[in-house]
């Protein structure tokens, strides 16, 4: 006696059914849930980066508490840059001093002859009264002194052969010591720098 059996192709088909190995299934299931991973990967990244991100007013109060209280690293550096920042000071204002000092003494050496032409021509008796030339030797001698030169040799003041040179020796009785007797040249100093020694004439204790 046959079976009565109904083949499964016979079988009423059922589209709200799911169809285990239909193809394409799985895959979509795949893109689905990785679609899902990317998104709460996304979320969290971006939680994390809001949660970590600094704001201007961090940075201002972390600058402010720096300077509040610095750290003993920081303290140091502070130090040693005031430090260097002191010397730097210093050697530029040494540095300063020495060029105007060498500019003045350029300036100076070109008018020491016109000096000796002035104490030249006072000797010959050339800047008395109220003269335009007495005027221009009295103004040229006063800026000069003002850039800070002072002359020396004068009749009279003891010889120094460290400032004075000697070009002749007079005896000279009445004396005990050797003093200046004549100024050929007059010297010059420019602050504590001797720009020129004096040329005078030593007189001399004499025995007779």
């Amino acid at each position: 006696m046959a079976e009565d059996t109904q083949r499964p192709e016979d079988e009423p088909f059922d589209e709200g059914a799911s169809v285990e190995g239909a193809p394409g299934a799985d895959a979509e299931a795949d893109v689905a849930a990785e679609t899902v991973s990317v998104e709460d990967t996304d979320e969290a990244s971006a939680e994390g980066i809001e949660e970590d991100e600094l704001t201007v007013q961090d940075i201002l109060d972390a600058a402010t508490r720096e300077v509040e209280e610095p750290t003993s690293e920081h303290l140091a550096d502070l130090k040693r840059v005031t430090a260097e920042y002191a010397n730097y000071r210093r050697r530029t204002e040494a540095n300063r001093e020495v060029e105007r000092e060498r500019v003045t003494v350029d300036v100076v050496k070109g008018l020491i002859p016109v000096l000796d032409d002035l104490d030249r021509a006072e000797k010959h008796g050339d800047l008395v009264g109220d003269s335009a030339f007495s005027t221009i030797a009295a103004k040229l001698r006063a800026s000069v002194e003002r850039l800070g030169v002072k002359s020396f040799g004068t009749v009279g003041e003891p010889f120094d052969p460290t400032i004075h040179e000697a070009i002749f020796q007079l005896p000279t009785a009445g004396i005990e010591s050797e003093a200046v007797g004549d100024v050929i040249e007059t010297g010059y100093f420019l602050g504590s720098s001797l720009l020129r020694v004096a040329k005078v004439v030593v007189q001399v204790p004499s025995d007779g």
